[in-house]
């Protein structure tokens, strides 16, 4: 047989392997009454069919990893473009995947018209609009909204947005949710604040203080953007997510993925990213209200850290022992 012919057969047993590896995650995480997801950039479903393959097989929700923030719909004031995010809500809806809507108010990658000068009464209606329409249009679709995303900064305290010539845009933003689509429920994301400290003091008083107005606010989102140091135990991830719980709020895992960079072997760091992929999940396991764990993307080939290969599978769709950690604790009592 020809050498490419070889090649070609062995490359299917390999996904042939692959496939029968032991039963995907999204069925295992289904079983523990737990959502696994993914974040996804629509141009890759069409453009490489193994991506589609793998995120429908592993993965019962998806995240809109850039489609449906503000400049990607409205580039231009009152005119939306809804084309990649609604090829994104049919892919979910035909692989029967949830789907979280990621985000309505942040402080990055929105249109440069949004910083000229405006009136409070002027932002309020912009804010309205946008909302209101986003919103509405997936009105049914979408199971969770990442309303406000990571609104305090490193240094503990509210970061400067164009938004801010409305003082209380945070809250009038989960209302005008609430309003578009009252069965979607409604999230607060935020990065570097898994364990105990001042960030994560600083949004839990924000959070405390939106509940205590009577702001319609669900749940939070932890993104966990972890390196090979984080350790759960020692950040008392556990304690923290605890006090959030007993707030009323919804737990989720919303953006995980794990540098692999440091020192060691590759083999070692490997082992050690596997670990803390796993220490993490438990962590969500023994949490009653910790319902969603998502990763920020599918392949290590096309995530915003691809070169230091923190997710679950490599760049060629082989699951990394992150994966195969991943599935034993899924499968544990």
């Amino acid at each position: 047989m020809p050498l490419h012919l070889w090649s070609v057969l062995l490359l299917g047993l390999g996904l042939l392997a692959l496939a029968q590896s032991g039963p995907p995650l999204r069925t295992l995480a289904e079983k523990r009454g737990l959502q696994i997801g993914a974040a996804v950039e629509p141009n890759l479903l069409l453009q490489d069919p193994e991506y589609a393959r793998v995120l429908a097989r592993e993965f019962n929700l998806l995240v809109a990893e850039n489609v449906m923030k503000w400049g990607a719909l409205q580039t231009a004031r009152g005119q939306f473009n809804f084309g990649a995010a609604d090829l994104l809500v049919d892919f979910a809806q035909k692989n029967q995947m949830a789907i979280r809507g990621h985000t309505l108010v942040w402080h990055q990658q929105l249109p440069r018209w949004i910083y000229d000068r405006f009136t409070p009464a002027e932002m309020e209606a912009i804010l309205h609009q946008h909302i209101q329409t986003v919103v509405g249009r997936y009105r049914g679709k979408i199971a969770y909204w990442d309303v406000a995303n990571e609104v305090i900064g490193d240094d503990a305290r509210p970061r400067t947005t164009p938004f801010d010539v409305l003082p209380d845009y945070l809250e009038k933003a989960f209302r005008y949710a609430r309003a578009a689509d009252p069965k979607a429920k409604l999230f607060y994301n935020d990065y570097g604040a898994e364990g105990l400290g001042p960030k994560s003091d600083a949004i839990y008083a924000l959070l405390k203080s939106l509940k205590e107005k009577g702001v319609p606010l669900d749940g939070v989102g932890f993104q966990a953007h972890l390196d090979l140091n984080f350790s759960p135990e020692a950040a008392r991830m556990a304690e923290n997510l605890e006090r959030f719980a007993r707030l009323g709020l919804e737990i989720h895992i919303t953006e995980m993925d794990v540098r692999l960079s440091g020192p060691g072997s590759r083999a070692e760091r490997l082992r050690k990213q596997a670990q803390i992929y796993q220490e993490v999940l438990q962590v969500c396991l023994r949490q009653p209200r910790c319902k969603v764990f998502t990763l920020w993307g599918v392949s290590d080939a096309y995530s915003w850290r691809a070169a230091s290969e923190p997710l679950i599978f490599d760049a060629d769709y082989q699951p990394k022992p992150a994966y195969f950690a991943l599935q034993r604790t899924l499968q544990q009592p």
